[in-house]
């Protein structure tokens, strides 16, 4: 399970990095989002799917994680 890094960029968007894939691509979907929690199956712009473990609030950003590809 790669650490990954989700920020916010200057439009507002989730962004999803991984380093040693040097990947950097925008979140389309997530499972969670809401007030009580966040993460879960996450969607990329290219196509590609990870799953976050969920947490019970919404994180400051940026955040590294593990995340695990679908």
């Amino acid at each position: 399970m790669p650490s990954v890094m989700i920020r916010q960029n200057d439009s507002g968007q989730l962004t999803f990095y991984v380093s040693k894939k040097d990947l950097e691509e925008t979140i389309v979907s997530m499972e969670h989002q809401g007030p009580d929690q966040w993460g879960g199956e996450v969607e990329l712009a290219d196509g590609s799917r990870y799953f976050l473990d969920p947490l019970e609030a919404v994180p400051r950003l940026p955040i590294t994680l593990r995340a695990k590809r679908l």
